[in-house]
């Protein structure tokens, strides 16, 4: 058994949501994983990867890690590879925001930025990925967790479900799930059919990703959604998906935080907005689980920022403002 910082990682809080859409007939309880001490669900999978690597012997005392993130998982793994004292080299792109490259420093990270997006596929992720296979193969000693196709990435995630299903005493009718690398999504499904349940599993993808067969558009909104496929994906892992854009998760963060006081990244926002979809058809009675993957305040110069909204999408202020009056 760990101490210190990493013991901290999951058992975070689940908490009723009872204000967001006013009166539901239907329960809904949010795990709020921005309170792992990294900031994010993220930090699960990254402890799990690593001393797994160094159980095993993958993973060395003078082993450099290696990985392509954007945010999350790279703090995550930033913060774990600190206290096991190993040198991590972060590979990010442009998108990566000023605030995450801090952290990632703060926690001794090395910063590796692609500049160009991959030539054949014109998308960032590939050309980190691509970045990330480059270092493997030059430094020594170099591991590469690949959370895009680790199966610790979404095994870890048994234990996520588990505590939501403890915690309400064993009936989850509906768990909302927001997908990126696939890891919290497949841990979260092959735990519920292992055990038997009768949970239906809700994937949140953004309009723009690939993973459920959409077509690649742009998007704003980091750790929601993916520009390629992960090897982690399965095509029934999910009994529905929900496509939510851009501008619907910003909406979604903005009423979490004025109606339930919670400050929450641009992913939870989706989630938010998936199950507003939904709400029609959710059964009177049922039981609603929603993971919301982080915390706000690495989003407070885009999502949260009046300005940077106006700038990409105009004044939309009345979206939220209109819900506000409508959920009241």
């Amino acid at each position: 058994m760990h101490t210190g910082i990493l013991s901290a990682i999951g058992n975070t809080p689940l908490v009723e949501l009872t204000k967001i859409f006013g009166s539901t007939p239907f329960r809904l309880y949010a795990k709020l994983e921005s309170l792992n001490p990294g900031g994010s669900i993220k930090d699960r999978p990254a402890f799990k990867i690593l001393s797994e690597g160094m159980r095993s012997g993958e993973i060395s005392p003078d082993a450099v890690v290696i990985e392509s993130s954007s945010g999350n998982m790279g703090i995550g793994l930033a913060q774990a590879c600190s206290y096991f004292g190993l040198r991590f080299i972060c590979v990010v792109d442009p998108k990566t925001t000023t605030q995450n490259i801090r952290l990632l420093k703060t926690y001794g990270a090395h910063i590796d930025k692609v500049t160009e997006p991959d030539l054949a596929t014109g998308e960032y992720l590939q050309a980190r990925i691509n970045r990330v296979k480059e270092l493997v193969a030059t430094i020594r000693n170099a591991y590469w967790p690949n959370q895009y196709a680790n199966t610790n990435n979404s095994s870890v995630h048994h234990q996520t479900m588990r505590e939501i299903v403890e915690a309400l005493g064993g009936r989850v009718d509906m768990m909302f799930c927001a997908t990126s690398t696939c890891g919290t999504l497949r841990g979260c499904a092959e735990y519920v059919r292992a055990q038997g349940l009768k949970t239906r599993i809700i994937a949140i993808d953004a309009v723009g990703s690939v993973i459920f067969g959409g077509e690649r558009g742009k998007r704003l909104v980091p750790g929601h959604g993916a520009a390629v496929r992960p090897a982690l994906f399965k095509p029934n892992l999910a009994d529905e998906c929900v496509q939510v854009t851009d501008l619907e998760c910003i909406t979604g963060c903005r009423l979490l935080a004025r109606r339930e006081a919670i400050l929450s990244g641009g992913s939870s926002g989706a989630v938010i907005m998936a199950i507003n979809h939904l709400r029609p058809v959710i059964a009177s009675d049922s039981v609603c689980a929603a993971i919301l993957p982080d915390r706000g305040e690495r989003y407070l110069d885009t999502i949260y920022s009046d300005e940077w909204v106006q700038r990409h999408f105009g004044d939309v202020s009345y979206l939220w403002e209109e819900r506000e009056a409508v959920y009241a």
